[in-house]
């Protein structure tokens, strides 16, 4: 902001604006990837159950719960965000480096889970990968809610590790897993889109 005297009113700087579109793109661009990633958590879900017609009627749901959250992100009128990001330096090329070893992390596990005969662990390892990714994106996007997402991701994983090891069947690990991401993601994309 520029300084003001009593007697000036405040007028917001360029940097100000670039900041508040910085800050609104940003969220914005956060709820879509977080709710589509939930969208296909749920699919990936939905295909573990064995009613065709709850899958069915959770796939709806879900592209509902989806499309409703990227309204809610790209509404006009909507109230800024009550607080600006506060980004490090370099944080896109972080951002990037954190999404490859991301991805990278992914399909190392989808290879070593099919090379070992053990497919089963692949929702919840994966699961595992998303939600460790999203600490330190916490910190270079400035979104705390991120924290909160990576914990709840990881708990999920870790519920579905020790429900392969109950002897749950792969499609029932699945089911929850995909369910449970899909439900923390969608939290996450809600509260993004309409807290900031």
């Amino acid at each position: 902001m520029t300084p003001t005297t009593p007697s000036t009113p405040s007028t917001p700087s360029a940097t100000d604006a670039e900041c508040v579109a910085l800050t609104r793109n940003l969220r914005r661009r956060g709820t879509l990837v977080l709710s589509v990633f939930a969208v296909i958590w749920a699919f990936a879900g939905a295909s573990g159950l064995a009613s065709p017609g709850a899958a069915l009627a959770i796939e709806i749901t879900g592209a509902a719960l989806t499309a409703v959250a990227i309204v809610l992100a790209y509404r006009k009128g909507a109230a800024p965000s009550p607080r600006m990001v506060s980004l490090p330096e370099n944080w896109a090329r972080a951002v990037g480096i954190v999404n490859v070893v991301e991805v990278a992390a992914v399909f190392a596990v989808i290879a070593a889970s099919n090379a070992s005969g053990h497919p089963e662990f692949i929702p919840a390892a994966i699961a595992l990968v998303v939600g460790l990714h999203f600490f330190p994106l916490a910190r270079l996007y400035d979104q705390w809610q991120y924290k909160g997402t990576a914990v709840l991701l990881s708990v999920v994983a870790v519920v579905g590790f020790v429900l392969i090891a109950a002897g749950l069947s792969g499609e029932g690990v699945r089911a929850v897993v995909g369910l449970g991401s899909a439900v923390v993601l969608w939290a996450s994309a809600y509260h993004v889109a309409v807290r900031g």
